[in-house]
């Protein structure tokens, strides 16, 4: 069964096709990276799957649920990590995850939020301010946050953006222990990064599919060299 399906997808803003057209099937439990340049439409595709815009044309299911007819049904199956940690400062790491598994009516919430905090490592942290926190360390609660429902899909917007090394280690660490039986989707500008991480890539430019495959199809070499052609180039 495919995790998400979409099929000529559009998303325009007055006159301009952010998401021009776009089309491709995510098999359940791949991780697909998206490439491309600034203003390729990448971090609007993103919004537009995670339910939080909605398409100007086109179809989208997640997990068989579509995005147009059931968007609160699908967002039950949705979780989101992105640079913006999606967390309120004031608020503790245990208040903060608490807030959201009683939004998303998890059962028995405290005993996920203490399981959680423990995966990511924050336990002896659950009653400091978010505030206190470094980048890292939020992300780290962000990365609870987005996993408190058990979402079958996760979108990842730029996720390492602004991580010092070690955090990066530990958000790889963490994404890794999270990946069985769920699909990820990430935008990324690091091509390295982002490939290495992924079952499938998609290069964007100008709001179209440059291309999308499974990695196996395409080395890194010829991946890299094909973006650099059709993307770096501004060729799309």
């Amino acid at each position: 069964m495919n995790a998400v399906e979409v099929r000529g997808l559009t998303k325009a803003f007055g006159t301009r096709k952010a998401v021009d057209d776009v089309t491709f099937d995510l098999p359940e439990g791949a991780f697909l990276s998206i490439f491309g340049p600034n203003g390729a439409g990448k971090t609007t595709l993103l919004r537009v799957l995670s339910t939080l815009a909605r398409p100007s044309g086109g179809e989208a299911t997640i997990c068989g649920i579509d995005l147009r007819e059931d968007a609160d049904k699908a967002r039950g199956l949705i979780g989101m990590i992105s640079h913006s940690p999606m967390l309120y400062p004031d608020l503790t790491a245990e208040e903060n995850l608490m807030l959201y598994a009683e939004l998303y009516g998890v059962e028995n919430p405290r005993a996920r939020v203490g399981e959680l905090l423990d995966a990511v490592g924050l336990a002896h942290r659950r009653l400091d301010q978010v505030r206190t926190f470094s980048r890292g360390m939020t992300q780290r609660v962000s990365i609870a946050r987005a996993l408190v429902h058990d979402p079958r899909v996760v979108f990842l917007d730029e996720p390492y953006s602004g991580l010092d090394p070690h955090a990066v280690e530990i958000f790889d660490q963490l994404i890794q222990s999270a990946r069985e039986d769920r699909t990820f989707i990430m935008v990324s500008h690091d091509l390295a990064k982002g490939y290495g991480m992924c079952t499938h890539a998609l290069v964007m430019a100008r709001g179209r599919v440059v291309t999308f495959a499974p990695k196996d199809e395409l080395d890194f070499e010829s991946f890299a060299t094909l973006y650099r052609e059709t993307v770096g180039m501004g060729v799309a």
